[in-house]
């Protein structure tokens, strides 16, 4: 068997040889494309790059290049389009090669891309006074789903949350709470615990509005928590417990996992020492007022609108620390902690300004691993209402969320089911993972620099470019394959020399682009590829299974090798959804 990696190989070394005996030299940067229609060939070789090096017409170049490559085992034909070299190879290769490597191995081999490298990936980043809502959902599937895919690269990911769990926004909470609640829990009141402790922060900005007083009651409390206050340090703990019993709930539906939580409040006080080491490289300045500042350069940072060079705070007058200054000591101890290569921050593009000084710092601090630290930058995700905002109890909560559309998912699948013939327990499975299977693919679909509009019913969509599509075309094909075991039909060896129709060669070509996408999205840490790529897939096999029969085609060969075919497309389509979170269903 001759791989896809190998065949590529292959034809480029045709190339090479054919130019060193017309030309007189190897060829300098080839690159393997694919023509616009299949009719033209399964693979093309540009010979743009080519037209300096031998100081000739580019489609000239081509027609020697072709007239000189002569068909083999592996090679049809070579016809020369234009500038382009098109190679049309053996169908029995083509089609029996890859549809065997894919089922083989249950998928092509991108392994060695990361080379074992170790990336860390810090997403979601809650703040422990609410549960989750619709924003936190974008970072998370986000930050899961390029974990996904580094890992499928062949990186060692580590994936880690910094749990914003201390400060005056968490204060809000407990003193509502204490104020107010007169001992309710969320056992006693059957109430998830992110969302208890979310109604005492709504509850508090209530109350600010009428007593602005509140809010010095709130600083005292904080200054007692940093001061290590016990009763307030238990009523902080009992709270933040809550919280985190609700966020399991949420992150076991979602899919979410972590390898390492950090803790602001283990963290808040760690920069100060490089603070002090800054000041010792002469990096970081005391100000006229007392405060640690550090100066930015102006050629990366302009300068302020007086013409005065901009700067950071990095210490305030009083000694006290800033987000920051935090952020970097955290930095620093992902670093000892796990010594990856490379440190992704998935955060919302709100903090651009802010990560672009926190790595500049790091810079500024000689660490070499400074370099290898990227903010994965993510817009905002808006409703037909407007921006969310939290404290005002009009966040859409991500269980509410997941909720709603799991309802939506129910209704499409009652609707579907006439005959009443799936069990309560089956719909409601199959109605949670098309629910998630919406939103998830809504978020990926687009760029993560790019604000989304979600609409929940145009994501829950059995058609067009949604999840639910992607997972009806999965169980399209594994219907198709239960049927030929029932029928006897495995014993059959397929006679791939029968395939090659426009439909089949379409979505073979898909098939075997799934490797570049894979590798293309991991270098950009971005799903909207993938997305793009087993939506296109679902389509090819859509399209392929509309004008062609599978069972009932003849010759029994044929058939045999149309479900290879099937089988090839269905690993890749449910492989492409285990990238993005989403869970591949037997049956819709």
């Amino acid at each position: 068997m001759m791989s896809i990696a190998n065949i590529k190989t292959e034809i480029l070394s045709a190339m090479e040889a054919a130019c060193k005996t017309v030309f007189g030299q190897r060829p300098q940067n080839l690159n393997l494309n694919y023509p616009p229609k299949v009719e033209f060939g399964d693979f093309a070789v540009g010979c743009f790059p080519l037209a300096k090096q031998f100081r000739q017409n580019p489609a000239n170049i081509a027609q020697s290049i072709a007239a000189e490559i002569q068909p083999n085992e592996s090679i049809q034909n070579v016809t020369a389009v234009g500038p382009y070299v098109n190679f049309k190879l053996h169908s029995s290769l083509l089609f029996g090669d890859v549809c065997t490597e894919i089922r083989k191995k249950k998928a092509f081999d991108n392994n060695n891309l990361g080379n074992g490298r170790r990336v860390m990936v810090e997403y979601l980043s809650p703040n422990t006074n609410k549960p989750l809502h619709l924003g936190h959902i974008r970072n998370g599937v986000l930050g899961m789903g390029v974990s996904n895919l580094l890992e499928a690269a062949g990186h060692t990911v580590i994936k880690a949350n910094l749990v914003n769990d201390r400060g005056v926004h968490i204060c809000k909470s407990m003193l509502a709470w204490s104020k107010w609640a007169n001992g309710d829990t969320p056992e006693s009141t059957d109430t998830k615990g992110d969302h208890f402790v979310g109604e005492w922060y709504v509850r508090y900005n209530q109350e600010a509005k009428k007593s602005p007083q509140l809010q010095e009651e709130v600083q005292a409390m904080l200054r007692k928590w940093e001061s290590g206050d016990p009763a307030t340090i238990k009523l902080w703990e009992m709270m933040n417990q809550w919280v985190y019993s609700g966020y399991e709930e949420t992150y076991r539906r979602l899919g979410f996992a972590f390898d390492v939580f950090y803790y602001e409040s283990n963290t808040y006080t760690l920069g100060k020492d490089l603070v002090q080491i800054g000041l010792h490289k002469g990096v970081f300045n005391e100000a006229a007022s007392g405060a640690v500042i550090a100066p930015l350069p102006t050629d990366e940072f302009g300068a302020e609108k007086d013409g005065s060079q901009k700067v950071v705070t990095l210490l305030r007058n009083d000694g006290t620390s800033v987000y920051i200054t935090q952020d970097l000591g955290t930095a620093k101890l992902k670093f000892d902690d796990h010594q990856p290569d490379r440190s992704i921050y998935v955060v919302a593009t709100e903090q651009n300004y802010h990560f672009q000084c926190l790595f500049k710092l790091l810079n500024m601090l000689d660490f070499e691993w400074a370099d290898g630290c990227y903010h994965l930058s993510y817009g905002m995700v808006n409703l037909p209402e407007g921006k969310m905002k939290s404290r005002e109890g009009t966040v859409v909560d991500a269980d509410d969320l997941i909720e709603e559309m799991r309802q939506l998912a129910e209704d499409e699948i009652r609707r579907r089911d006439t005959e009443n013939t799936l069990s309560h327990e089956e719909i409601q499975k199959r109605a949670l993972a098309i629910g998630l299977a919406a939103i998830k693919f809504y978020l990926l679909r687009t760029r993560p620099e790019l604000d989304i509009n979600f609409d929940p019913k145009e994501s829950i969509s059995f058609d067009g470019f949604t999840g639910p599509y992607c997972q009806y075309a999965y169980a399209r094909c594994a219907s198709i394959l239960r049927k030929s075991k029932n029928r006897g039909l495995a014993s059959i060896e397929p006679d791939y020399s029968l395939l090659g129709n426009t439909e089949e060669l379409e979505l073979l070509r898909v098939l075997i682009q799934f490797p570049d996408v894979v590798a293309e999205a991991a270098g950009e840490f971005t799903l909207a590829r993938i997305c793009n790529h087993v939506f296109a897939i679902a389509q090819a096999v859509n399209q392929f299974y509309h004008r062609h029969p599978v069972l009932a085609a003849e010759p029994a060969t044929l058939v045999a090798a149309r479900l290879a075919l099937v089988s090839a497309s269905a690993v890749v389509i449910r492989n492409s959804l285990a990238l993005l979170g989403i869970e591949a269903l037997e049956e819709m």
